[in-house]
């Protein structure tokens, strides 16, 4: 074989070596990842009759992925190339794990936006096309969408245009007998501020209509009469979702390879801005107590145990902007029971680690490369007979 047949097969062998990495790390790096992911049995209050003989979900149960704080940028901040990382790194995560695992039910915690508070009508509409387009799902799937501060603002300065669907409470029943409150944790803080109260009236009535779905085959005419106009719903405890999370002083706790850094772990929360007041958090236990708690918000992982019987889990971000290893929940609901299942994603440092260390081999390798080229250029000249020609 000529020097020039080799440099061709060198050159050929680092152009797929080059082809091969970039197709990994931008598409089968996640499939590596979410194939190691599966649907949780169910393993909190449920009986062993909803369980089939190799502990895998029977008919009957839900399977929901929750995902929390995608913080699509807007035309505000970011730069341009963050922007277009961070959205293919989320659509191609958010698209192998509905081809994997095919969810029923997809909810998002809020913070769907990362500027929803200061984007124009305009910005705000091509900021929701990139999302559909990015979290584009099958008609089989639900998309089931709360709001959270950065998609409206702080409850004392709420910007409401086009969003006004986001705002309320209310309460997603699945097929499965399932009952999933959906709140506006954003306007929770008690002060009065413009939704406050119309928030917390449609949670009150909420509660009555849930309370009363327990209690419907009660004998007591007194509670029949007080639930005699009430809505029906599955006679379950709710699981509450929202984007805040209840009252907790830190995440002192939080243990975990999705929980905040150690040195952010003893920082305290504020109430109304970190965590909701203890007020309100009382007053949302009280009301409905829960079979579970889902809350985003953070950004960090966290599992809490308020009152000593209502769990709480923190789901950490979905956007490799606020995190370096971004996961989402699995979780399996039926009527009396529940299974959850973290699904970790690929860790961006170890993106880099490829790209860095093709890039480390490349600048090796090409010298030898031109080396070898010019080796063989200068040897053909060499060897190869110089015709003689006649000129008339």
């Amino acid at each position: 074989m000529s020097c020039l047949s080799v440099t061709c097969s060198a050159v050929i062998v680092l152009f797929g070596a080059v082809c091969s990495v970039f197709i990994f790390c931008e598409y089968l790096i996640y499939y590596a990842a979410i194939l190691q992911c599966g649907w949780p049995e169910i393993d909190h209050g449920a009986p062993s009759s909803e369980r089939s003989a190799d502990g895998q979900p029977e008919t009957g149960v839900l399977r929901a992925m929750v995902l929390s704080d995608t913080h699509l940028l807007g035309a505000v901040g970011g730069h341009w190339f963050d922007k277009l990382r961070r959205e293919w790194q989320m659509e191609r995560a958010f698209q192998t794990a509905l081809a994997l695992l095919r969810p029923e039910v997809v909810f998002i915690l809020g913070d769907v936006f990362d500027e929803g508070k200061w984007s124009s009508p305009k910005n705000w509409e091509d900021d929701v096309c990139r999302f559909q387009k990015m979290f584009r799902h099958p008609r089989d799937t639900e998309l089931v969408v709360l709001v959270g501060n950065h998609d409206i603002g702080f409850h004392y300065e709420i910007y409401t245009d086009g969003v006004v669907s986001l705002l309320v409470n209310r309460c997603f029943v699945s097929r499965f007998f399932s009952s999933f409150l959906l709140v506006n944790s954003v306007a929770l803080h008690g002060d009065g501020c413009p939704i406050c109260q119309s928030v917390e009236k449609q949670l009150y009535t909420l509660s009555r209509d849930l309370n009363c779905s327990l209690l419907q085959n009660s004998e007591s005419s007194i509670i029949r009469e007080y639930c005699q106009d009430a809505w029906t719903y599955p006679s379950t405890a709710p699981i509450i979702l929202q984007h805040y999370p209840l009252y907790r002083v830190s995440d002192a706790g939080c243990t975990g390879r999705d929980a905040a850094p150690p040195k952010e772990r003893h920082l305290l929360f504020r109430e109304k801005y970190d965590v909701l007041s203890q007020e309100a958090s009382h007053r949302l236990l009280q009301w409905f107590k829960p079979r579970l708690v889902l809350s985003g918000h953070t950004h960090s992982g966290c599992q809490v145990l308020h009152d000593n019987q209502y769990p709480e889990i923190s789901v950490p971000s979905f956007n490799w902007r606020n995190r370096n290893n971004p996961s989402f929940i699995l979780g399996s609901f039926s009527s009396s029971g529940y299974g959850l299942s973290k699904c970790f994603l690929p860790e961006e440092s170890t993106v880099i680690a490829l790209y860095c260390s093709t890039g480390a081999s490349l600048l090796f390798l090409l010298p030898l490369v031109h080396c070898l080229w010019m080796r063989g250029l200068l040897r053909c000249l060499i060897l190869c007979p110089i015709s003689k020609h006649k000129f008339l």
